[in-house]
């Protein structure tokens, strides 16, 4: 993938971390939610549904060659955030506050910020 595919796509994929985890600020509490915790206020099947969408990140994050620790770190995140999130009241809570999405990003953006050199190779540092 060209650098400026490169671009693109860890671009779209901030975009879309920030829209499910940050998109709204609610006002007089400085708290900024996205569409997953709303999404998981739906009854039966709404953090299924704000897991499937959180999976994207990962499948085009796959693009970027990551290794099987960061991406199953990136699943870990994604899996607590639907399982805990199904929990009444307090799973919509902690949807709100772990924001799965932001840390995946970050993941992926350190991951990216790895040595050239090593990520040429094909090896990468554990």
């Amino acid at each position: 993938m060209n650098t400026a595919k490169r671009l693109a796509t860890l671009n779209r994929i901030r975009r879309f971390t920030r829209l499910m985890d940050s998109a709204i600020r609610i006002p007089g509490i400085n708290l900024r939610v996205g569409l997953d915790p709303i999404i998981g206020l739906i009854p039966g099947g709404g953090d299924l549904i704000g897991g499937a969408l959180s999976a994207y990140i990962i499948f085009v994050a796959i693009r970027f060659r990551l290794p099987p620790h960061v991406a199953g770190k990136m699943f870990f995140n994604i899996a607590l955030e639907t399982i805990v999130g199904t929990v009444p009241l307090a799973g919509d809570l902690f949807d709100a506050y772990f924001k799965a999405n932001i840390r995946n990003f970050e993941l992926l953006e350190k991951h990216l910020t790895v040595d050239p050199k090593v990520e040429k190779s094909g090896s990468y540092p554990t």
